[in-house]
């Protein structure tokens, strides 16, 4: 079903004016590695499964071939070292919807990098086809115990739509989880003031 919209093997590359965005591949596998074990990046994405070495080269090596979602790696201009991931996964064609999920590697917070990759990712997923994915809907989860980027969704137009209580726990703690969603409107009105904007 989604491989009918292009959401099969054609994997895009998404320029912009401090990162490229490119399918994930093999040669991503020591920073995938590093970012999975990171532990304040499994503490704020509420990561709790661990992976083994062989299961992240696995999928490195794999997942770009995968239907009904886009693994892309974020590097920056002029090298190609692999930052983090941002991922539109769950691509449903008939109700035009997709989930999102980003994360980065240690000492990459905070530098500009996952704001931009944010706005390419919407840009291309409220694209209209073939360039863009002619997405209606995106959605997204973050624990309340990352407000940075709670304010960094918040900052691309994504709203607050939900709060599921109590459902990860952080050391002795219970915590919620927020539930956000940009629709395609939200998306053009926050597009409109901010001319800067992919």
């Amino acid at each position: 079903m989604p491989t009918e919209m292009g959401y099969g093997m054609d994997k895009p590359t998404l320029v912009g004016e401090l990162v490229v965005l490119r399918p994930v591949r093999a040669e991503d596998a020591d920073g995938m590695w590093e970012m999975v074990n990171d532990p304040e990046g499994r503490r704020l994405t509420g990561t709790v499964r661990d992976i083994t070495r062989e299961e992240s080269d696995a999928w490195c090596a794999s997942v770009a071939s995968r239907p009904g979602r886009i693994d892309l790696a974020i590097t920056v201009h002029g090298s190609d070292e692999f930052l983090g991931e941002i991922v539109l996964m769950d691509i449903d064609e008939r109700d035009a919807n997709a989930s999102m999920r980003m994360s980065l590697r240690p000492g990459q917070r905070g530098r500009g990098f996952g704001g931009e990759a944010i706005g390419l990712v919407l840009a291309h997923a409220f694209g209209a086809p073939p360039e863009g994915l002619g997405l209606h809907r995106v959605a997204l989860d973050v624990l309340e115990i990352n407000p940075r980027a709670r304010m960094l969704y918040e900052n691309h137009g994504f709203q607050v739509e939900g709060r599921l209580r109590e459902v990860h726990r952080d050391g002795d703690y219970w915590v919620d989880v927020e539930l956000m969603a940009i629709l395609e409107d939200d998306y053009r009105a926050a597009a409109a003031t901010q001319p800067s904007r992919p």
